[in-house]
């Protein structure tokens, strides 16, 4: 069953915009509750969550934060945007955090255009890894085996996002190295890519999408990495947190609850699972809301 997304957000009219976020529910608990929101250290206003379209371990760490948050008492909003106006928005304080960010490799290149304006805040996950997939039962095992192989997956790849890191990497690094420049680099989005890998997978065909660990779809697809023995997507990553500069004194405990975080993948698939795969709406922040009553004690410490 395919996931709904929220409506994507592109462009650089997003930046400078905090007040046409896409809101989140307003927080209900009593705000006495945390010191940020209660006793008037916390800046008088909803805390800026931007989140990357179509990622969904951002997607669901966001909602994560977001029902966490709006149980301590504080107001959340969420807004979806390109990777590239996120970095820009939150180096301009039009957005607080942003929870999916890959280093040292996929995101480096906004690290350093805009890194004197952010704050890294720690990793929170460290088994990340771009990855080039296909369906398990196909007759190769190595990106070196592909050129040779393209038309057995009808000499596509197909992608997610223009523009984001894994889609510049596959193009610059991956295509050229391993002689694929005869196959068709296809720029779509993550819901595209997996209702392709979905479609393929009913039909017991052969299909090449770009992916990255951790994701749902390895629990949902029979998939398998191809090989990169040159190394050309990078080696294991990190996802961290970045923060605007101004973050630690607008809300300085939940600066610090999100420096502390930490999400390791089993936690962060059952989430991811419960999100995308066994719902088929998009009005996520009940079903977060259900897996972290099934989670209290792991989701409480959070914020302990």
């Amino acid at each position: 069953m395919m996931t709904k997304r929220k409506s994507l957000i592109a462009g650089a009219a997003l930046v400078g915009a905090a007040a046409l976020a896409l809101t989140g529910c307003a927080g209900s608990s009593d705000p006495e509750t945390t010191s940020d929101a209660g006793s008037g250290t916390g800046a008088d206003r909803p805390i800026e969550i931007a989140v990357f379209n179509g990622w969904d371990e951002g997607i669901a760490a966001s909602y994560l934060w977001q029902a966490v948050l709006e149980e301590q008492g504080y107001d959340v909003n969420l807004t979806y945007a390109d990777v590239a106006p996120v970095y820009q928005g939150v180096s301009q304080g039009d957005f607080d955090v942003v929870l999916d960010t890959w280093l040292p490799v996929t995101h480096a290149d906004y690290m350093d255009q805009y890194g004197d304006d952010l704050e890294d805040l720690g990793a929170w996950n460290d088994e990340a890894k771009l990855t080039i997939a296909v369906n398990e039962d196909a007759s190769i095992d190595s990106l070196s085996d592909l050129a040779a192989n393209a038309d057995a997956f009808n000499n596509e790849i197909i992608g997610i996002e223009p523009g984001s890191g894994l889609m510049r990497i596959t193009a610059d690094d991956v295509v050229p190295g391993y002689g694929l420049d005869g196959m068709n680099l296809v720029e779509s989005s993550t819901p595209a890519m997996l209702t392709e890998l979905r479609a393929a997978t009913d039909a017991d065909q052969n299909i090449v999408v770009t992916l990255w660990r951790p994701h749902w779809a390895y629990d949902a697809f029979p998939i398998k990495d191809l090989e990169d023995p040159d190394g050309l997507l990078g080696g294991a990553e990190s996802i961290h947190s970045v923060a605007s500069t101004s973050f630690a004194t607008d809300f300085p405990d939940v600066h610090q609850w999100i420096s502390n975080f930490t999400m390791d993948s089993a936690t962060l698939y059952s989430l991811e699972n419960a999100m995308f795969n066994e719902y088929e709406g998009d009005d996520y922040l009940p079903v977060v809301q259900q897996w972290i009553s099934e989670n209290q004690e792991w989701v409480d410490s959070l914020t302990s």
